[in-house]
């Protein structure tokens, strides 16, 4: 059950925490245009969303616990302990994700741009007047 188990319902939460900080961070870089702010969203992306692989070692007796973490959460705490090797493997997978989420951001952006491309070559066929993205009318009043 979700709510007895507490690691699904720490993800689930963390889940949530992540999309609502990347729905504000894209909504705080729209005055960018598109390819950056898809790229910059795509990294921050990858960078939230990466896991990596743990371990501790527990204060009574000689058992270790293995789990997986987010790689941001698993660098920051091999940081504050000093363990090279944790933080040498969370880090490289925080490169991964960044630039794999940065390559979806740009592989969005230009499966966006290619589809408002089709809809102008289609209006240019049917004789409509072709219109750029970015050609808006201003109100006015008469």
């Amino acid at each position: 059950m979700l709510i007895s188990d507490s690691i699904p319902l720490l993800w689930l939460c963390y889940v949530a925490l992540s999309l609502v900080v990347l729905l504000t961070g894209y909504l705080a870089i729209r005055w960018l245009p598109r390819l950056p702010k898809f790229a910059i969203t795509g990294v921050v992306a990858g960078l939230v969303w990466v896991p990596a692989g743990f371990t501790l070692t527990r204060l009574e007796g000689q058992d270790t616990y293995e789990g997986l973490a987010p790689a941001v959460v698993v660098s920051s705490v091999a940081f504050l302990q000093h363990d090279g090797e944790a933080m040498q493997g969370a880090m490289t997978l925080l490169l991964l994700g960044a630039g794999i989420g940065a390559a979806l951001g740009v592989m969005l952006w230009a499966a966006l741009r290619r589809r408002a491309d089709d809809d102008n070559d289609d209006a240019g066929e049917r004789g409509e007047p072709v219109r750029a993205a970015q050609d808006r009318r201003e109100p006015s009043i008469r």
